[in-house]
């Protein structure tokens, strides 16, 4: 038919020329290469007849956690509605083996039980694609990867009765459209991020570390046999799940200690926090798992400044008021709130905590992040030295400078612990000698003892021997060595001071008067009664030649001769040293005034005379006198306020006055404990508040 002509005519006409195979016609016409009949169960949105389960099993790594499995099976037997849970917390607390474990319990009460790794839009939307496939099998070859997301969610909208996990949501965005679509069933989230990210979203659930005696469970699960040292290990891992994990693998299969460990991650930080055992996801390591945070926080550069300053420091009872010289307001209030967001501070009040282990991290030169960069530890070690010498006399919000000042102190503590003396500065030195005193003025001698110690080798390091600072800080150190009656240190010590002091500044400096003084009063001490009262005596006749009677220096010197005479009985006579002492505190409230240091201890040591001589009276109102102005000078929680309280309590028993005293007893002890602790010395003072008295507490 080449070269003929073809024609049609007439309304939707047809004309054809040469080979053709289909014709259609008509203003709805479908012209179809290949059809596939769908099956009956695609059309169908019917409940799920057989059981559907995907969860992973880790039921090695689960122990404890009855607190929290009973809180989420109340909270997902309720009735009717859509019931969503998020457990937060930390990365490598057990928010995913808590979720699988409970999930695997309760299989048989949901249907399907199906987990989803949610750390994006993309993978919750592959996670809903899977579970279309698994409840729709037949249609496997026939749907595309979005139908099957889109079948899924049709699905769920239309039953109730399943149950999703979906692990480790970054961002509450990303699941958004599945709740919205599904209004009839249960979600179990976890989640780094923190309550208020899923406010009106999903009730929170805040996981914390394991209990001491559950890490050790867990440790010897996976690495049986083990006894010595791994309660040890498990405190220095601060309890964290995946950490004891991580380190019990490896014990296991190194064929090494606990203890050997500990060595190893004291040593090699970084290599520890990143080994895994053979066949273990190297993404599941501390390191790594905490990286994914930090390059989410990367934006934030106030937060990881934070991060880096708060390692060096006590993992608890930060103030929120020492990140302040970090930043402006806006900056520090936003960086502290992202931290928090995803679980990498917990919010205290006015304070904060960060994990040991996430302290541990940020400290470690080698650690992976973001920008990898050793020289950002060194930084941040010095950032958080010069926060806290800015602190030293700062004072909390209510002005209680003790109070704060002991926060500080166990914070200087944390320093030390965390550096090698060899890198100690003189901003450490000074930092450590200060600490030292407040634990002394605390009761607590041997925490003192040790930054003692370590403030004279910073301060030899620093100085050279010759300097005052390091004379400052063998003083600091022998005040330590008294608190744990090391009498014998601290007279060696206090023997090589005074000759440095005489010999830098001179015999008549007050200074060479102070520290004779001391070294009277420990003399004493170690039994030498003679000598500490000869050299007492020669301390208060060459004071008030070189300084005057009215020299602070005249006058505390000459109260330590009062002491030692009254302490060793070789006073002149009770009214003539009562007479003396009388005179000695008139004249020094006229020349120093009643808030005077000197002043409060001259009426302490006319109380002790009052009362050894028999007069209960004075005593008593010269008691009172002091516990007010103690209380006025170093405040009402003080050692030495605190010390005087209880010596007006137990006058009071003395005098039979034991109901007074009972009634007092209490406040003192309160205050006592809360201020010290339980140290040595408030077992102490609690044993004098109630001695003889049937109103002792147990």
């Amino acid at each position: 038919m080449s070269g003929e002509s073809v024609e049609a005519s007439g309304d939707r006409s047809v004309a054809a020329g040469g080979n053709i195979r289909q014709v259609a016609t008509g203003d709805f016409a479908t012209l179809a290469e290949h059809a596939t009949m769908l099956p009956p169960e695609a059309f169908a949105l019917e409940p799920c007849t057989f059981p559907v389960r995907n969860v992973p099993d880790r039921s090695a790594q689960f122990v404890g956690r009855g607190r929290e499995l009973a809180l989420l099976n109340e909270a997902f037997g309720e009735p009717g509605g859509v019931v969503v849970h998020a457990v937060h917390g930390l990365g490598g607390i057990g928010k995913s083996t808590l979720a699988a474990h409970w999930a695997i319990g309760r299989a048989v009460d949901f249907n399907p039980v199906w987990w989803i790794t949610a750390e994006s839009r993309t993978g919750v939307d592959a996670g809903l694609a899977a579970l279309g496939r698994a409840l729709q099998p037949a249609l496997v070859d026939v749907l595309s990867e979005d139908a099957f997301r889109e079948r899924t969610l049709q699905w769920l909208s239309a039953n109730d009765g399943w149950l999703l996990v979906l692990d480790n949501v970054s961002d509450p965005a990303d699941i958004r459209h599945l709740l919205a679509r599904a209004p009839g069933g249960r979600f179990l989230i976890t989640t780094r991020r923190g309550a208020t990210s899923w406010r009106g979203i999903a009730e929170p659930l805040d996981l914390d570390v394991l209990e001491p005696a559950e890490a050790v469970e867990l440790f010897t699960k996976v690495c049986p046999g083990q006894s010595g040292g791994v309660e040890e290990l498990c405190r220095e891992l601060g309890y964290l799940p995946l950490a004891v994990d991580q380190a019990a693998a490896y014990c296991r299969e190194a064929g090494i200690s606990p203890s050997k460990y500990l060595t190893l991650l004291a040593s090699y930080p970084a290599d520890m926090y990143a080994a895994t055992a053979e066949g273990g996801d190297a993404e599941r390591t501390v390191a790594r798992v905490w990286n994914v945070t930090l390059t989410r926080l990367a934006d934030t550069p106030a937060a990881q400044m934070i991060l880096e300053a708060t390692g060096w420091w006590a993992p608890d009872g930060i103030p929120r008021t020492y990140l302040e010289f970090l930043g402006s307001p806006p900056e520090i209030t936003e960086a502290i709130r992202r931290l928090a967001a995803h679980s990498m501070i917990t919010l205290r009040g006015s304070t904060i905590s960060v994990h040991r282990l996430v302290q541990a991290v940020a400290r470690t030169p080698e650690r992976a992040g973001p920008r990898p960069d050793p020289r950002r530890v060194e930084v941040g070690r010095e950032i958080a030295v010069r926060l806290l010498l800015e602190l030293e006399t700062a004072t909390d919000e209510d002005g209680e400078w003790e109070d704060a000042h002991r926060v500080w102190a166990a914070h200087v503590e944390a320093l030390a612990s965390r550096t090698a003396p060899e890198t100690d500065t003189a901003e450490m030195a000074e930092l450590y000698g200060e600490a030292a005193s407040q634990y002394a003025r605390d009761g607590h001698f041997e925490r003192g003892l040790a930054l003692g110690k370590r403030a004279v080798t910073a301060a030899l390091l620093v100085w050279g021997p010759d300097h005052e600072k390091v004379r400052l800080a063998r003083s600091r150190l022998a005040v330590g060595y008294q608190g744990v009656e090391r009498f014998d240190l601290a007279l060696v010590l206090y023997e090589q001071i005074l000759a440095d002091t005489e010999r830098a500044l001179g015999a008549d400096h007050p200074k060479v008067f102070q520290t004779r003084g001391l070294l009277a009063d420990v003399l004493e001490k170690t039994g030498d009664a003679e000598r500490a009262l000869t050299l007492a005596r020669e301390n208060a006749e060459a004071a008030a030649r070189a300084l005057g009677d009215d020299h602070p220096g005249t006058h505390d010197a000459r109260l330590l001769l009062h002491r030692l005479r009254r302490e060793l009985g070789s006073e002149q006579g009770g009214e003539a040293s009562v007479r003396s002492l009388e005179s000695q505190l008139a004249d020094a409230i006229t020349t120093l005034g009643k808030g005077h240091p000197t002043v409060v201890h001259l009426r302490m040591e006319l109380f002790y005379t009052r009362r050894e001589a028999g007069d209960f009276d004075e005593a008593a109102l010269l008691i009172e006198e002091a516990v007010a102005e103690f209380g006025m000078i170093y405040g009402r929680s003080h050692v030495m306020t605190l010390v005087a309280r209880a010596i007006h309590v137990m006058l009071l028993r003395s005098a039979g006055e034991g109901a007074q005293a009972d009634a007092l007893a209490p406040a003192v002890l309160e205050d006592t404990m809360q201020a010290l602790g339980d140290s040595a010395y408030a077992r102490k003072m609690r044993g004098w508040l109630y001695l003889g008295s049937p109103a002792r507490p147990d």
